[in-house]
């Protein structure tokens, strides 16, 4: 008698509602490291039930010490940050969850696929962006030259700066930008997020005191809702980051709503990550 034929794990995508439950229960298995990443960052293949994805796995224990955030909560935030982002409807976070793997506690994220060419930043000559750019400032490009740093005037990136004014995000790089082939984009690394002091750091800032628009207001007002003190937000951010954390999140969703606009850079923090990309 013939062995039975083995039938392959069926892929799962981040729009699949199974891709939390195979991120959080499968098995995980290393395949290599992301030597891009500044801190311990893993490339796995997860497994269970007859489905499999690709997905990147961040232990705690190889999380790099920061000054301004405390030790061994990275991992924590990035989860945060997918919650917050499920939240606006507008799922701009991979499938993100927390869990056990082979070097500890650490966040487990889907792999995404990007589109290759796909063009959302550039630098370019003049002083004005484009029509369909947006400026974000002038940046030194070598031997005494500046060239205007422009990302694209993209709904998908609108919203992304949204979700980053909510989520405080304090290191939004180009490199962290996944446009995909079915014309969807997410955003990835979200470990320095949620600080309770403004540390907004993003390329970003081509809508910097725009009004808002009717749709991201509208999210707002969802989210204000959702992170009231029994609300369905804050209840999944509580084992994941502090009260002070929640209650600067909640009043940076008020602060929108108030100004109505998008915010600018101010204070004392660098505006634009470093590098950049």
């Amino acid at each position: 008698m013939s062995a039975p034929e083995r039938i392959p794990p069926r892929s799962v995508t981040a729009a699949d509602p199974a891709a939390a439950a195979l991120l959080a229960e499968g098995e995980l298995t290393v395949r290599g490291r992301i030597r891009e990443a500044s801190n311990a960052a893993l490339y796995c293949t997860v497994t269970y039930d007859g489905r499999e994805a690709a997905c990147v796995y961040k232990p705690v224990a190889g999380e790099r010490p920061l000054w301004d955030f405390p030790d061994g909560t990275l991992a924590g935030r990035e989860v945060a940050a997918y919650a917050v982002s499920e939240a606006t409807g507008w799922g701009l976070v991979p499938p993100t969850v927390l869990r056990d793997g082979p070097y500890g506690e650490g966040m487990c994220q889907l792999w995404i696929e990007t589109a290759p060419g796909a063009e959302l930043l550039a630098l370019v000559d003049g002083e004005e962006p484009e029509p369909g750019w947006k400026a974000v400032g002038f940046a030194e490009v070598g031997e005494g030259r500046t060239a205007l740093l422009v990302h694209a005037d993209d709904e998908r990136l609108r919203r992304l700066a949204v979700l980053d004014a909510v989520i405080n995000n304090a290191d939004r790089k180009g490199g962290h930008l996944l446009p995909t082939a079915e014309g969807l984009l997410y955003g990835i690394d979200h470990g320095v997020t949620f600080n309770a002091e403004d540390k907004l750091r993003t390329l970003l800032w081509g809508w910097a005191g725009e009004p808002l628009t009717a749709e991201a207001l509208d999210v707002l007002e969802g989210l204000r809702t959702a992170l009231t003190g029994t609300g369905a937000l804050t209840a999944a951010l509580t084992p994941l980051i502090t009260r002070a954390e929640i209650d600067a999140t909640r009043t940076r969703v008020e602060t929108l709503l108030t100004t109505g606009t998008h915010p600018q850079p101010g204070g004392d923090w660098p505006a634009i990550p470093w590098p950049p990309v």
